[in-house]
């Protein structure tokens, strides 16, 4: 059995699921490359950001995936999981949508995200994680961001969401094949 070029692992929404519409829609395109294993983790038995967290290091543990050869991709309470995930272990890439940062109620609310390959995407209209405070971190990190005409859950930009996406994997793995 071959190793894997690419980890992929998802991370849903507070109240989402690892079978929502934008976590299958990128887990499908994460699989459509070659050599990429994408996982869907299932963070429904908990709403508690630290506990996803230690799902999150579990399944990465599970898998043997190696940081430099894993990209984390996450929506709202996800986002925060792969944020933060990346603001301890330094992996390949990180792809946010609408992700639950700059927030107080979180913990270490405004991670320091160290993955090599980064996007925030986020909707002008999200009423659940206020847009401007995101992209000032994104500002003051250097990372890249896109502002969509949407709302919390992107649900009018999953074509565009997947289009990033597959870009954004693109870029990932001729980082990879450069090594």
């Amino acid at each position: 059995m071959t190793t894997p070029t690419l980890h992929v692992f998802l991370s849903h929404g507070l109240e989402s699921g690892p079978g929502s519409t934008k976590i299958q829609a990128m887990k499908r395109a994460a699989e459509s490359f070659p050599g990429v294993t994408a996982i869907a983790i299932d963070h429904r038995s908990t709403k508690d950001p630290a506990a996803r967290l230690k799902q999150m290091d579990a399944a990465l543990k599970g898998s043997n995936a190696d940081p430099e050869r894993t990209v984390l991709a996450g929506s709202s309470m996800g986002g925060w999981v792969c944020a933060q995930t990346s603001a301890m272990l330094p992996v390949l890439g990180c792809f946010l949508l609408a992700p639950a940062l700059a927030l107080e109620k979180y913990p270490q609310s405004s991670p320091r995200i160290r993955a090599q390959h980064s996007q925030i995407i986020h909707g002008w209209d999200d009423d659940v994680v206020p847009v401007m405070p995101v992209l000032e971190l994104a500002r003051q990190q250097g990372l890249p961001a896109l502002a969509l005409p949407d709302g919390h859950r992107l649900e009018n930009s999953v074509d565009r969401v997947v289009t990033e996406f597959r870009l954004f994997l693109e870029i990932c793995r001729f980082t990879l094949n450069k090594k």
